[in-house]
């Protein structure tokens, strides 16, 4: 299985406030990340796309579950 369906199955199991918490800890994350490459490049620079693309998934899913409410 790719990254992408695993990460979907696992948030599908997750209520709205996980998934809120998850994506607190990413949002943090990924701010380091920037800085962390802006003062000196990174080794794997795509890690930082891949983190703004689980966001994007997690925003989605809660979304959804909103709409579900």
């Amino acid at each position: 299985m790719s990254k992408k369906t695993e990460f979907a199955k696992t948030l599908q199991g997750m209520n709205e406030q996980d998934l809120r918490a998850r994506l607190a800890d990413d949002q943090q994350r990924l701010k380091k990340m920037e800085f962390a490459h802006a003062i000196s490049p990174l080794e794997n620079p795509m890690s930082i796309r891949s983190l703004r693309r689980d966001i994007s998934r997690l925003k989605t899913a809660i979304k959804s579950k909103q709409q579900q409410a």
